[in-house]
């Protein structure tokens, strides 16, 4: 089953611009076949092709069910790394596996400080799609990630992760800290990890140190291990 996306489908039944290019051209998609939509907002639809280009699949007879909501939400923060090609790698993975919210912020020793978010945003569409998801998760850039930990409003059911490896006793793995069905933000710093300051700002703003195993992980491995350790515990 092939799985389309349109952000505004609930309202327009057709499908425009890439996703109307990859029906008619890639796919061959002819009038009369029956297509599968996501609006990425936890909603599916499925209908049949009445009229079909190259810029415009609309689709007639709809129907809509409402996907089941994600058991928890997680949200992943880390410094993109100075190879994109692995950020890109994590966003594509993270999403097959089911993430809320990707947040990519700006550390002291960051060694990457721009993204092309657009393009990001298109790795985790296409993502859900091959997955078939009804959810798509937020791909957003806070900038400095200081000042984007003080704007952060206190919420009493949001889970506060900050993954670091220290010398001498380490603290709980992220799958004991942790509890099930639950709100979770876990930060992942960048190749030359956090600064000393960054870390002390982080934990007297409530998060929780944790390590994710035994060894040194690199950035987007320790992200998509921290994602993959909350759906365990949450399955």
């Amino acid at each position: 089953m092939n799985l389309f996306y349109q952000k505004d489908f609930a309202h327009t039944h057709a499908l425009t611009d890439d996703e109307a290019f990859h029906a008619a051209k890639v796919l061959r998609v002819r009038e009369g076949d029956r297509l599968h939509v996501t609006d990425g907002q936890g909603n599916r639809f499925e209908g049949i092709v009445h009229q079909i280009t190259p810029k415009r699949c609309a689709l007639i007879h709809v129907t809509a069910q409402r996907a089941a909501p994600l058991s928890c939400q997680i949200e992943i923060a880390l410094a993109p790394t100075k190879n994109i090609d692995r950020l890109e790698w994590f966003i594509e993975k993270a999403t097959e596996m089911g993430i809320s919210t990707v947040t990519l912020f700006y550390a002291e020793h960051s060694e990457r400080r721009q993204v092309k978010l657009d393009r990001l945003e298109k790795i985790a569409i296409s993502a859900m799609k091959q997955s078939l998801q009804a959810y798509l998760p937020v791909v957003q850039e806070v900038g400095d990630f200081k000042k984007w930990l003080l704007s952060q409003t206190t919420e009493t059911a949001l889970q506060r992760f900050i993954a670091h490896l220290p010398d001498g006793m380490p603290p709980p793995h992220l799958f004991q800290a942790a509890t099930k069905q639950g709100r979770y933000r876990v930060l992942i710093g960048p190749e030359g990890d956090f600064s000393k300051d960054e870390l002390q700002l982080a934990q007297e703003l409530g998060y929780q140190n944790v390590v994710l195993g035994h060894t040194r992980l690199r950035t987007e491995t320790a992200a998509l291990v921290a994602c993959q350790t909350l759906h365990i515990l949450n399955y």
